[in-house]
């Protein structure tokens, strides 16, 4: 098996647990659904962590300052 970080090792769970649930209906959606779980969280630490700073945020994500800026609209981050 692969080895996982804890981060994966949590979605894994999260995504047993949710599987467990439906028990047996059909999923949907699955791939948006965790991105938009995990994407506004991650997004938020990061700012937090470059206190504020949208181009030191974009640097530690490994993403282009102007992605940053749209996908802080889209989980409603922005001012």
């Amino acid at each position: 098996m692969i080895e996982e970080n804890e981060i994966a090792a949590c979605v894994r769970r999260s995504l047993n647990r949710y599987f467990k649930d439906l028990d047996g209906e059909t999923p949907g959606e699955v791939y948006g659904m965790v991105v938009g779980a995990v994407e506004k969280p991650l997004l938020a630490y990061i700012l937090d962590r470059a206190e504020g700073n949208q181009t030191r945020a974009a640097d530690m994500l490994g993403i282009n300052r102007n992605t940053l800026r749209k996908k802080m609209r889209e989980h409603g981050l922005s001012d």
